[in-house]
């Protein structure tokens, strides 16, 4: 589903050292050079602000943000303010989970019935079949949501993804697990709940222990950003450009959804995930091992898997420009929308 096409943030990055020659071969060095660039595209697209960075397998290269936090105001964005990644996040929950089946917690052919027997009783036979490989890559045959308001919010967080998994165990699927693609949230919030499982952990522990401490991602957190009333982060904008009536850490989605979108940090923290990423696609130390980031023939999977590890709707800048809107997501009550291009 497309989200409004003005958004409150926008943000790209580039990733690999084929993103450098859009640069025209000017070495960026620091935030003023790529600020010069952002400028003119955040006034084409009439966005609020527009951040951006360069990342390679070293780290992070350069970064910039321009614009304002609120519309309306004179409060400029900064290189240091947190970002809403949305549906980026699940690259790092493709990634976390990469590193149970390495650890042998989990397995790609893991299916939903072998991680949770209890349940299974009241699963339809195809849904009980769907595979960890198939969540992953969109293919299992899922809707892209559920009413995630009829979920019980006074749960603990892992009992309302397992709500969430009872809600659609007797539903229709859309097509053959492993046929189709089809992108789906839910299938994000059931592979967390799968990590869990096997974990005995809450997928916020889990993405904590396994990723954001060892990279040193010290911004990265859940739900939206800022202090509520305060413009002290970027703000949520309306598709026609007005900033929605309220900010701070409730203006996201509901938090049984984290695996699929509720990730926020600042560039230079996701550009440490992307790098790491990076790192490891070119055989170096990363999380996860490089055969996750090549397209081996015995793995068909990867080729997706790789490309939701290197951020999930990223894109490598091309010389034919940039468009901060060209890849969209949406998640029902999601205000704080972000892209990446």
């Amino acid at each position: 589903m497309p989200m409004p096409r003005r958004l409150s943030v926008s943000f790209f990055i580039l990733w690999g050292l084929a993103a450098i020659p859009f640069f025209c071969g000017q070495q960026a060095a620091g935030e003023k050079d790529l600020a010069g660039l952002l400028g003119p595209i955040r006034q084409k697209h009439n966005v609020p602000a527009l951040g951006g960075a360069i990342v390679t397998s070293n780290g992070l290269d350069a970064i910039g943000v321009v614009g304002v936090r609120k519309a309306g105001t004179e409060i400029a964005a900064t290189a240091d303010d947190k970002w809403h990644l949305g549906s980026d996040t699940k690259a790092m929950t493709a990634v976390l989970i990469a590193t149970l089946v390495e650890q042998g917690r989990l397995k790609w052919e893991t299916t939903i019935e072998e991680a949770f027997p209890d349940l299974a009783v009241s699963m339809s036979p195809a849904f009980r079949k769907i595979n960890l490989l198939e969540l992953l890559s969109h293919r299992a045959g899922l809707p892209a949501n559920l009413f995630w308001g009829l979920i019980p919010h006074t749960q603990i967080i892992r009992e309302q993804r397992l709500a969430s998994i009872k809600a659609a165990s007797t539903a229709k699927l859309d097509s053959e697990p492993g046929t189709k693609y089809f992108y789906s949230n839910l299938g994000y919030v059931i592979a967390g709940a799968m990590a869990e499982g096997a974990a005995d952990e809450s997928w916020e522990d889990l993405i904590n222990r396994i990723l954001f401490q060892p990279l040193g991602m010290e911004s990265a957190g859940f739900g939206g950003v800022g202090t509520s009333g305060q413009i002290d982060q970027p703000w949520g904008h309306t598709a026609d450009g007005k900033p929605v009536k309220d900010n701070g850490p409730d203006t996201d989605n509901p938090p049984v959804l984290g695996p699929a979108g509720r990730v926020h940090c600042t560039l230079s923290d996701w550009a440490k995930f992307i790098a790491d990423g990076l790192r490891g696609a070119r055989g170096g130390k990363g999380s996860v091992k490089a055969g996750y980031l090549s397209d081996p023939a015995d793995a068909p999977f990867r080729r997706r898997l790789r490309a939701w590890m290197g951020g999930c709707g990223t894109r490598m800048g091309r010389r034919e420009g940039i468009d901060p809107r060209r890849q969209q997501y949406d998640e029902p009550g999601r205000r704080l929308g972000c892209t990446a291009a």
